[in-house]
């Protein structure tokens, strides 16, 4: 059985693997950004990017907040930092470590 750990991590990189997924978390890290801001940077519907932010929120990458009729995003600071934390503990184990 595969630690739970390893299914979150995993479900991060899937949706790391999305170029626009990847612009969107760019945009978020200048700070809180309403729907429709993203909607007009990319020029895709709000079907796709309601699709792609839900990828992201389920993940936890991405926190968000409904305020009225308007969905705001912003970077869930936590995750980052743990998968950080954790792609950083992978590059410094030691070939041996690594096996185990």
């Amino acid at each position: 059985m595969i630690n739970n750990k390893y299914n979150d991590y995993a479900q991060i990189f899937k949706a790391l693997s999305a170029p626009n997924r990847l612009m969107i978390l760019d945009m978020l890290s200048g700070g809180e950004l309403c729907a429709c801001e993203i909607l007009i940077k990319f020029k895709i519907t709000q079907p796709t990017l309601s699709h792609h932010m839900n990828i992201l929120c389920d993940c936890k990458l991405v926190n968000w907040r409904k305020e009225g009729k308007w969905t705001y995003y912003s970077l869930n600071k936590k995750t980052f930092n743990d998968f950080q934390a954790f792609i950083e503990a992978i590059v410094s184990k030691d070939e041996i470590e690594s096996v185990i």
